[in-house]
């Protein structure tokens, strides 16, 4: 049984003055070395939980715990934030410093790291994700992947135990994206730091270990991606997509060809065809 970082109990967040709840009664919980995925249409709740799950929020109903710390406990508070790193959207909220390595020590320095341990902290954060060698560059001047990349070393300097990435790959192109997620799936299963990652790219998610997919601030579908993509009426039903290689079998076999209901990439669709 892994140990269980994040748990969530009937948590509901509504904003001031909101009419309805962002987080409506979720239950969940996150266990070490975990790459979950959240799924969800605009405004079903995914960043919202996010940040219950640092403590940017508080419930407003239940409990959040992480790392067996009470998200309601200001003394923890800092604690918490540390255990829990997060990556936004926008690559360039996120810098703040002239100079990559100078990015990436900032919140080492604000949590009063001693000097002689920063620097080869921010080294080994850059190692981590293929950026060491671009450590003297000035951060306006890289790709959004890149910049990604560094935001993702600034959180690691902090040697968090849970990354969040909160649609950290939507406002990249193609390459700028699978350069983040590869960097985020290697974190995951090289360095053992659970990953939640909140995308709308369906290719991503199938990659997962377990999705979440939200729906009207609740839990509408939660399992493995193989158990929850092979649902394809009900996912649409959710205003989600399927990925495209499963979209097509599900085609296929409404045509009456024999296809496995559970294939999720490329190479399975290959096989598929090739044995009928």
């Amino acid at each position: 049984m892994h140990n269980q970082l994040i748990i969530a109990d009937n948590v509901s967040y509504a904003y001031d003055g909101a009419e309805s709840q962002a987080v409506r009664d979720v239950s969940l919980s996150i266990a070490e070395g975990e790459f979950v995925a959240i799924l969800g249409q605009n405004g079903s709740g995914k960043s919202t939980l996010a940040k219950l799950f640092n403590a940017i929020f508080l419930p407003t109903e239940g409990s959040v715990k992480v790392c067996g710390m009470d998200t309601a406990d200001e003394s923890r508070l800092f604690d918490i934030r540390q255990a829990v790193g997060m990556v936004f959207q926008n690559p360039d909220n996120q810098l703040v410093a002239t100079v990559v390595e100078e990015d990436v020590a900032f919140g080492l320095e604000n949590i009063g790291v001693p000097s002689g341990q920063i620097r080869p902290r921010v080294m080994e954060a850059l190692q981590a994700v293929g950026m060491e060698s671009l450590a003297q560059h000035a951060p306006h001047m890289l790709s959004g992947g890149q910049k990604q990349r560094v935001a993702v070393a600034g959180i690691l300097a902090m040697r968090p135990r849970v990354l969040i990435l909160d649609e950290a790959t939507a406002m990249l192109d193609p390459a700028g994206r699978r350069d983040v997620f590869r960097t985020a799936m290697r974190l995951n299963r090289e360095a053992g730091i659970t990953v939640l990652w909140i995308t709308h790219f369906m290719e991503e998610a199938a990659q997962a270990d377990r999705l979440l997919i939200m729906h009207d601030g609740g839990i509408a579908m939660e399992g493995t991606p193989r158990a929850l993509f092979c649902r394809v009426d009900r996912v649409r039903a959710l205003g989600l997509d399927v990925p495209p290689m499963t979209a097509l079998a599900h085609d296929l076999r409404a045509e009456g060809i024999h296809m496995p209901e559970d294939i999720l990439t490329l190479d399975e669709m290959v096989n598929s065809i090739c044995q009928l």
